[in-house]
């Protein structure tokens, strides 16, 4: 299938998903090889409001991808090495022996999912620099390089490193190293100058207050290196491609080619049930697809293939062997299950399963 084709075979998914009443819209965005990306927008976001291709998402997780790329960037230079304990660069209250750069990038370092409600409250006054400082008193669940545990405090820690060894605010940096670069439209911490597409069923206590998480000025501002990034769709699908090698030179071939290469030795685990699996493998950043299942993405498109989602209902994913990249922004939270299963409609029409 050229381009066009799997263009309009996403749209029709797209459209029949909206016409289910799962989602209010999406927007869809895909490139074939390096060719320009055609993107398609369906549906309205929470408040009714028509979306539109270039719409900007708080695209949650996929942020991961973009704070990855700064690290390795910094790798590339020589800053970091892949393998350098992070004690070498921040001054931690609990020292870990064998937390490395590596393991915090694959989810292999050991730290819980997320921050306690006692270590960094969520409430007015909040900031990254409390954040920040938080992550630094983590404590480990386990022991490193013993499960895969997905964590965003060891995202956390690695935009610490990054401010380390840029010397600058990670906001900043992660503009200088990877937006700019690759020319998205992306914010951290800074309100965009257009309001973002408003996500429905965001669910918790803060739910409809100026709290909200995903919707809300306050969130935003925290500048979340694990899940804070503003962008679009295009924004998206670039930093999937830039593991892909897109554009040349902004990663060396052989990091870009570990990157995307299985780091955990397939060991055991994953998020929370139902989506913890036997093997489990990932990036250097990105989730590899392996045989996982249950699953965001269908078995065809391949063992190879990867990228990440974000709870605020969004994918970004790349499959080397039908050499296309695509993201996925819902007006949706994936609380409610519609990017697990029903999603994969439109990454099996991307794909070119017909």
């Amino acid at each position: 299938m050229n381009s066009i084709s799997r263009l309009a075979a996403a749209h029709a998914a797209a459209r029949s998903l909206v016409a289910s009443g799962r989602i209010p819209g999406v927007v869809v965005a895909l490139a074939v090889g390096n060719r320009q990306p055609d993107i398609c927008a369906v549906g309205s976001d929470a408040d009714g409001r028509p979306l539109t291709p270039d719409d900007l998402f708080p695209v949650a997780s996929i942020t991961k991808l973009a704070t990855a790329l700064a690290v390795l960037r910094l790798v590339d230079r020589g800053s970091i090495a892949l393998d350098d304990p992070v004690d070498r660069f921040l001054h931690r209250e609990a020292p870990h022996p064998g937390v490395t750069i590596r393991r915090l990038l694959c989810h292999t370092a050991g730290f819980p999912i997320d921050l306690s409600s006692d270590d960094a409250p969520y409430e007015p006054g909040l900031t990254w620099e409390a954040l920040g400082h938080a992550c630094l008193r983590a404590k480990l669940r386990h022991q490193p390089g013993t499960e895969v545990l997905y964590s965003n405090i060891g995202y956390g820690l690695l935009a610490l490193v990054v401010e380390a060894r840029a010397g600058a605010r990670f906001r900043n940096a992660l503009r200088d190293l990877v937006l700019t670069p690759l020319g998205i439209e992306g914010y951290l911490g800074e309100e965009p100058p257009r309001a973002p597409a408003r996500i429905a069923d965001v669910r918790g206590r803060h739910r409809a207050t100026a709290l909200e998480p995903f919707n809300s000025t306050f969130w935003r501002s925290l500048a979340l290196p694990w899940a804070g990034l503003i962008t679009n769709a295009a924004g998206a699908l670039a930093l999937v491609r830039a593991f892909r090698g897109h554009p040349p030179g902004f990663l060396s071939p052989p990091l870009r080619a570990a990157a995307v290469t299985d780091q955990t030795g397939h060991l055991p685990g994953g998020f929370i049930e139902p989506l913890r699996w036997e093997r489990c493998p990932w990036g250097l950043g990105p989730e590899v697809r392996g045989v996982k299942e249950p699953h965001w993405l269908p078995s065809s498109v391949g063992a190879d293939s990867f990228g990440h989602t974000g709870a605020s209902g969004c994918l970004a994913w790349a499959a080397p062997g039908a050499d296309v990249a695509w993201a996925i922004l819902g007006a949706r939270t994936a609380d409610n299950g519609w990017l697990l299963r029903h999603s994969r409609t439109i990454s099996a029409a991307v794909a070119g399963e017909r």
